[in-house]
């Protein structure tokens, strides 16, 4: 099973809002997961984002790929293998 971490997205139509969460890479964008780690909001001027580093850390020591913008904020909140 191939693990992603990636964002769900939430609200409502024009004003996203996504969910940083742990999926199987079958799945589609919004629907079942494994994990919610954390939040991010690209609306709010600077982004907000929210991220349980142990959780994201664990996961990426177990082999999830982070998608090119999950990574993108790990990088930005100092999160590493």
């Amino acid at each position: 099973m191939a693990v992603k971490i990636r964002l769900k997205r939430m609200g409502k139509k024009k004003a996203p809002f996504y969910r940083i969460v742990v999926a199987d890479s079958r799945s589609p964008r919004d629907g079942k997961f494994i994990e919610e780690i954390g939040t991010y909001d690209p609306n709010q001027e600077p982004s907000v984002f929210k991220v349980n580093e142990d959780a994201a850390k664990k996961w990426l020591n177990n082999g999830a790929q982070p998608t090119e913008v999950v990574g993108k904020l790990f990088k930005l909140a100092g999160i590493e293998k």
